[in-house]
């Protein structure tokens, strides 16, 4: 009986699942950075998709809305993540070359890319604002510090890096004996290179584009990591149009769950608990090596708790 009860509720629900207003934006492009773009080509499923296959052998009218949208938030709140994966979602992306070399080492995700090898690339770079840039950070050292340059000193790099871009492109445009408008020149200097070999001039300003689909449940680990505090502005600008423009008006339940678990959580270590446990029972907080802390877990520690670390 089960088997079959299963089998009436899939072919009940074989009409595809329609979001309007996701459908409002099917194919626009929400602008990112100076001339990037994100832009939703396609996407499978919606929050009673997660629901629903988690609950399966469910009758209809056997549970509500606000059921529902309970089960989903606990599903996400306890990391059950395979009904995620029943949404997925396809979009276009336009970027700069150094963030999709960023975007891609995140493997579980489908991606077709523009290749220069086959086409033409156009005078399009990213050139960053002047409040954009900033000197390496000696906490994190993979990050920018912003605003740390005078004003001058970020005048003068950003137009070093419009300079640098031009004489870039221009190269790839003489070796390859073309204009700007990609044609011929009149008078050939030399035999053009072929542009697998010419594209080896562009900077990583250059902007690409690709295909990119991914369910959900690795759409929200993308988000997560991407526009978490230390991640580099620009991905960041791109993770906040998704969440903001994208996921919250295809799955709202899941929106509300992820900025709650998600984005606005924080997790706390065995040993961390041992500190919490000194502060909640108001005992004396020892000092962090006694709690065998490292110097970085005990400045982690206090910047999750937004308090100031009593030992300076």
């Amino acid at each position: 009986m089960e088997i079959i009860r299963v089998r009436l509720i899939l072919e009940d629900s074989m009409e595809r699942i329609r979001v309007t207003a996701l459908d409002n934006i099917l194919g626009e492009k929400l602008p990112v950075l100076d001339k990037g773009f994100i832009r939703v080509v396609d996407y499978m499923g919606d929050d009673s998709s997660i629901v629903q296959a988690a609950r399966v052998s469910y009758g209809k009218g056997t549970t509500t809305p606000e059921k529902d949208k309970a089960l989903l938030d606990y599903l996400l709140r306890h990391w059950h993540t395979s009904p995620f994966e029943m949404c997925e979602i396809k979009l276009h992306l336009k970027m700069p070359i150094f963030i999709a070399r960023q975007w891609v080492r995140h493997r579980t995700a489908n991606i077709n890319e523009f290749s220069a090898r086959y086409s033409f690339v156009p005078e399009e770079a990213y050139i960053p604002e002047e409040n954009h840039l900033g000197v390496q950070s000696e906490i994190n050292h993979q990050a920018t510090v912003l605003n740390s340059l005078t004003p001058e000193e970020a005048r003068a790099i950003r137009q070093r890096i419009i300079e640098n871009t031009k004489h870039t492109y221009d190269t790839y445009l003489w070796a390859q004996n073309r204009n700007h408008d990609n044609t011929d020149k009149e008078h050939n200097e030399h035999q053009g290179l072929s542009r697998e070999l010419a594209r080896i001039n562009l900077s990583l300003n250059h902007y690409t584009e690709w295909y990119w689909k991914c369910d959900l449940h690795n759409l929200l680990h993308f988000l997560h990591l991407r526009d978490a505090p230390g991640a580099q502005l620009e991905i960041q600008r791109f993770a906040q149009v998704i969440i903001e423009k994208i996921l919250k008006v295809w799955v709202p339940w899941t929106y509300e769950s992820f900025v709650q678990h998600r984005q606005h959580a924080v997790q706390f270590s065995q040993k961390s608990q041992a500190v919490l446990h000194d502060l909640v029972n108001n005992n004396p907080v020892k000092g962090r090596e006694s709690y065998g802390l490292s110097s970085t877990e005990w400045r982690e520690f206090w910047e999750k708790l937004q308090m100031p670390d009593p030992q300076k």
